[in-house]
């Protein structure tokens, strides 16, 4: 199948017009999703390879993958031997590749709805020197080949309650206005949600906003009367997803009417954008009299080529999006809800893990999720052995009050646990091992916030070495933590905070430390975020942002660590205020207890196991109305102080 389909495309860019010389297909949709939904994805279709992250490339006489650190496992595991792996970080970048190894003048195609507009400047100015050429093909040619295509879906557009969203899309636009006008971050700034892409509850959708008029480009037959009436109160015109392509030219021009009656709303809120001294791109004759640069505000990381080049770049200011930040910066409402809603899944966690321990003990005969002895082996019948994909549908099942899962969990036992974003399948998955590592990275989406929870665990007697590994992860989880640190500080910089322990070992991990978080969103949300990627250099965290802490260690064939909490940036208490800058620590408002039979508690320092104890007592604390009986009485022993 994937020879055939090579082939097909083969044939397809030898009678494009010009023929092509090589195809990119990303693994982004039209709206530069990470998570995207079944009929996009097209680079998994092409390649094989099911991972959320990478380019494939594809040749004439030859088919590359790039993928990162997180995949390469994977990777190695999924592609066949028409694929040639490209390894992020080590191999050179795609633009690079296809500079120095494409011949001169060569034609490179590519769907421009697929890539951002920084992309396509970066591979067209990595062209330039030899002249080749970036182009943008009339119609996605892996759409073509593909004959059995998912149909799209009308899954309807839902409103996000005030109760939950903490603030109104009046109140969003009046913000947005002060700076802005064309944009994507949609489903934040309507407060909508929908279920168009698998674990996370947006819509296909695209947004622009002008000075005095705001339009929601979507498939109508999503929307019903409730968000039509609902869109009209706040002067949002809904128009049909296609229009968005016209509709960005007729921007351009200076022509983009809207037919909204809103007309009070609109001139209140071109009087507070005026006001700021900031530039806004309205359209209409009052707002270009005010506004006389007349520039139209555009992320080149999110929105896509093809509305990019409807445009004139000369009137184009491309800038990170504020709306990105904005919705970074949880308000009061949102981050109770977090608050609430890690608290509920945490809870499923714990219930979770006891279940867990009673069945590897019962089903396997082992020493247990407290005990650090040898597991006295059972005969036990197929019908009751446990699997990577039985146990995470358990654990789906305990997250009673979920409204869906906010990525595919990862349930990894032994050597699949290095494979760090492993996704089991029922036909191929491990039977459960109590005398290996297993590891759970899981999250759910709630109205009131979205979770990301890992934990690594061990029923058996775990060698020292998996011990030494699991605290050289555990301290520096709580290195980051625990960190105090001056306004202006970017995740860059924290980064190394998390790796200092694994450092000391010459171990390390392939994979950023955190991400933001969404509230009733994304499960992975910018733009800040905790890694040693340059990117993580562009924002400085600031308070009320949410941001994950998890660093890990992988060894292959063997096993896989990971130890992840969900953090609130806020200002700390400090002693003093060197600089007058202000100093920054975090609260963690993940609650569930770490492994102690795991901890070599020899190499934890006093305050780390200050630490852990008040974290364990709290937990404790917390869990405790959500836990019957039998639960409790784990939950204490699981979290009983460590002597020092």
């Amino acid at each position: 199948m994937a020879d055939e389909t090579l082939a097909a495309l083969r044939s397809l860019m030898a009678s494009h017009s010009p023929p092509l010389d090589a195809l990119v297909v990303p693994s982004e949709d039209y709206h530069q999703s990470e998570y995207v939904s079944a009929r996009d994805k097209r680079r998994e279709f092409v390649s094989g390879f099911s991972g959320s992250a990478g380019l494939a490339l594809v040749l004439a006489n030859e088919a590359l993958l790039w993928t990162d650190g997180r995949y390469f496992l994977q990777a190695e595991k999924q592609l066949s031997n028409q694929w040639k792996l490209m390894r992020m970080g080590e191999d050179p970048a795609v633009d690079i590749w296809m500079a120095d190894n494409l011949p001169s003048d060569a034609a490179i195609g590519v769907d421009p709805w697929c890539i951002s507009v920084d992309t396509a400047q970066k591979w067209e100015h990595a062209f330039a020197k030899k002249q080749q050429k970036l182009i943008q093909t009339t119609k996605n040619l892996v759409d073509e080949v593909w004959s059995n295509r998912p149909p799209p879906e009308a899954n309807p557009v839902l409103l996000h309650p005030l109760e939950f969203a903490g603030r109104s899309v009046e109140d969003k636009l009046k913000g947005l206005r002060k700076s802005l006008s064309l944009q994507f971050q949609v489903a934040w700034l309507y407060n909508v949600r929908g279920s168009d892409v698998s674990y996370n509850p947006v819509v296909h959708a695209y947004a622009i906003i002008t000075s005095t008029a705001a339009f929601f480009y979507v498939d109508k037959r999503k929307v019903s009367s409730e968000v039509t009436s609902y869109m009209e109160k706040n002067g949002i015109e809904v128009r049909d997803y296609g229009d968005v392509s016209s509709d960005a030219a007729l921007l351009a021009s200076n022509q983009l009417i809207s037919t909204s009656s809103a007309k009070e709303t609109a001139h209140d809120i071109l009087e507070n954008s005026t006001g700021s001294g900031k530039t806004g791109a309205g359209h209409d004759n009052s707002a270009v009299e005010e506004n006389k640069n007349d520039l139209i505000w555009v992320d080149p990381g999110s929105c896509c080529f093809a509305l990019y080049t409807k445009l004139n770049p000369d009137k184009v200011f491309l800038q990170s999006s504020p709306l990105a930040l904005a919705k970074a910066l949880k308000n009061p409402i949102e981050i109770e809800g977090l608050k609430n809603a890690h608290i509920r899944d945490g809870a499923a966690v714990v219930q979770y893990l006891v279940w867990l321990d009673k069945q590897m003990q019962e089903i396997y005969g082992a020493s247990g999720y407290f005990l650090d002895s040898k597991v006295h082996k059972k005969d036990h019948p197929i019908t009751a052995k446990l699997t990577e994909v039985s146990v995470s549908d358990k654990l789906e099942e305990f997250r009673a009050s979920k409204e869906g899962l906010s990525f595919p969990t990862i349930s990894s036992v032994g050597p699949n646990g290095a494979i760090i974003h492993y996704s089991p399948e029922a036909e191929t998955c491990a039977e459960l091992d109590p005398n290996s590592m297993y590891l759970f990275d899981s999250g759910a989406q709630y109205l009131d916030g979205t979770t990301d929870i890992t934990r690594t665990v061990h029923f058996g007697k775990p060698i020292p070495h998996e011990k030494a590994c699991y605290t050289a992860v555990l301290k520096g989880h709580i290195g980051l933590g625990n960190a105090r640190f001056p306004n202006g500080t970017t995740g860059h910089i924290l980064d190394v905070l998390a790796r200092v322990p694994l450092w000391k070992d010459g171990l390390d991990y392939r994979h950023g430390t955190g991400h933001g978080i969404g509230s009733y969103l994304n499960v992975h949300e910018g733009p800040h975020q905790i890694s040693f990627r340059p990117a993580a250099r562009n924002v400085p965290l600031q308070p009320s942002m949410t941001v994950t802490d998890e660093p890990g260690y992988y060894e292959d064939g063997n096993f896989g660590i990971r130890l992840e909490n969900v953090l609130v940036v806020k200002e700390a208490d400090t002693k003093f205020n060197f600089g007058d800058r202000g100093y920054l620590s975090f609260e963690h408002i993940t609650w569930a207890p770490y492994q102690t039979k795991l901890m070599d508690v020899s190499l934890l320092v006093p305050e780390e196991i200050e630490w852990l104890n008040t974290y364990h007592s709290r937990c404790r604390e917390i869990l405790a109305p959500y836990m019957n009986n039998s639960e409790m009485e784990w939950l204490k022993k699981a979290t009983e102080p460590i002597a020092a």
